[in-house]
This record gives C-alpha cells, structure tokens and sequence, in this order.
C-alpha cells in the first residue's frame, strides 16, 4: 500500500443541523493525505455525484485553494479505504488533475460506517433529492436498529430518536422509506417531479413487475397518477385483482382538463379522445399543420409552372 502523508493535526467540531449526528465530537485527529486510487466509495451510496454547476464550482474552488474540508474514511479488508464522507470532493480532485486528497482514518464497524455516511453527507448537501432523502433515512434506521442505539428516554424506539434528529414526524419517516421500494423508473420521476409524492409512496406497495406497468402506461398516456388513481391500484393489488389491463384502465381514465388550458385548446379537444393531454393534441394538431404546408407549397409550385 502506497504510504500515506500525514499533513496535520487538527480539532474537528463534529457534524450538525440536519441530524445532529450521535458520533462523539473527535479532537486531534490526524488528517492524512491519501492517492485518489486508493479511495473507493461504498458498496451502496445514495448521493449521487454529478458533473454539474455544482461540481464545476467545487473543482474551481479546490484549484485555487485545495480541499478545504477533508473526507473521512475507513481501512477495506482488501485494501485502500472506503470514503464515507467527500466522493464529490474525490471527483473535484480528478477533474482538477490533483492525485491526492486529505481524508480522516477511522476504525468503523458497519453500522457506524453507515451513520457517518449519512450524517456527513446529508451535512454536507444544500440540496437533496426526494430519492437520497429516502434512503438516508432508511440506512441510518436500519443502521440504528441493528447496533441498539440506546436513548436517555427509557424504552425509546429507533424511529422516535430519528424523529427527533431529523424533526420529522414518524409517519412521515416511514413514508419517505416506503419510496426505496420503488423500481428505478418511477423513482426518478419523483425526483424529477413527474410522480407527485402522495402517489409514490401507494405505488410502492405494488410489485415491480406491476410498477414497470405503471410506469409504461405513464408514458403511453403523458400522465401523472393522480393519488385517487394511486389508491385504486393499491386497493386492487390488496384483493389480488391488479392486472396489467386494470393498470391500463385507471390510467387511461378521463380527466376533466386542467383550469389552466387556453382557449383554443378547449376549443379542439372535442376532437380528440377524452385521454389525450394538451401535449398529445398540440403535436397531432402541429403535425397536421405541417401536412397542410407542404400541400400548400406543392400547389403553388404547380401553379408557377403552369403560368404562360
């Protein structure tokens, strides 16, 4: 293994706000230089690393004055370390063309692995996506249940102590953590907001292979479930009677048109099926528009070649 640089020596505060994280504040621990190759991120990371506005501003930043925070990390058994805290800071450094990072070593079992991950990165994220939200919250239960995390509340269950970090009811936790039961597909449209959240957390008692249905019938109808139409899927997936034509069916329902239509549109939708969206009839209506202005330059073309 490669030797390590150690830099300095410094005090570290701890991390808080958004959890207040339950790790004791470390002092004089050593921050030590570490070549990129040898960090590695970990086997399931829910925040995601993008090459964004963001990332162009961090990689300046790091140019001119370094990496001002350093990551933290944990020895691998097969070698290198896992970075926990700063894989946007690691990518910085690449596109920066710097080799090393400074990082903190700590010995870590799983579970507090999991909570450093989660409490460092949710400190570290201006802004979070409804998905990296969810699975914060399902890691770090999960990693608080399995270690016995113990209250000064006698009897205190694992959520009520989230609760309390996150200023989330418990329902609401609960809610979030239903939304990692969600395929891929309809995740990501949450995060993009194409899937309201009321919605989302219905759909995810559904099976994957009825979600992927779902998901198909959103695209063939340029849609949003509504959350009525959420809880008739789920009702009917409960009595066992959810099918692929039923997902279709409700789906595909009327929809009275949206206040916010104009006019014209209003004006046309009499002849189109009651399914279509505003979107559906606007690109049927510009494809026929488009037919009708090449025949119009067609015949003007003819005309020209038969004037004397």
């Amino acid at each position: 293994m490669p030797k390590s640089t150690v830099i300095e020596n410094t005090a570290l505060t701890g991390y808080k706000d958004i959890f207040k994280s339950t790790t004791k504040k470390m002092e004089g621990e050593t921050i030590v230089e570490i070549p990129l190759e040898e960090l590695f991120p970990p086997d399931f990371h829910p925040f995601q690393v993008n090459d964004d506005k963001a990332m162009e501003r961090l990689v300046r930043s790091i140019k001119q004055y370094g990496v001002r925070e350093p990551g933290i990390v944990r020895p691998r058994i097969d070698g290198g370390y896992e970075l926990l805290c700063g894989n946007r800071r690691k990518r910085a450094c690449e596109l920066a063309e710097i080799s090393t990072m400074p990082v903190i070593i700590r010995e870590m079992d799983d579970d507090s692995a999991a909570i450093c991950m989660v409490d460092s990165n949710l400190e570290q994220r201006e802004k979070l996506l409804i998905s990296e939200k969810a699975w914060a919250y399902r890691i770090k239960l999960e990693a608080l249940n399995h270690r016995g995390t113990k209250s000064d509340v006698p009897g205190q269950l694992s959520v009520e102590i989230l609760c309390e970090q996150t200023g989330e009811s418990k329902n609401q936790i609960f809610r979030f953590i239903r939304l990692t039961e969600l395929v891929c597909t309809l995740i990501d449209k949450v995060d993009n907001k194409q899937l309201a959240f009321n919605p989302a957390v219905e759909l995810s008692y559904l099976s994957q292979a009825e979600q992927i249905a779902v998901a198909s019938a959103m695209e063939k109808y340029d849609i949003k479930p509504s959350h009525s139409q959420a809880v008739k899927l789920k009702k009917l997936k409960q009595a066992e009677e959810l099918t692929v034509e039923a997902i279709d069916k409700i789906l595909s329902e009327t929809k009275i048109p949206p206040k916010s239509e104009s006019k014209d549109t209003m004006r046309f939708r009499k002849y189109f099926p009651p399914e279509y969206s505003t979107k559906q009839m606007n690109q049927v209506i510009i494809n026929l528009l488009r037919v009708w202005q090449v025949q119009e330059a067609q015949k003007n073309d003819f005309k020209e070649a038969n004037v004397i």
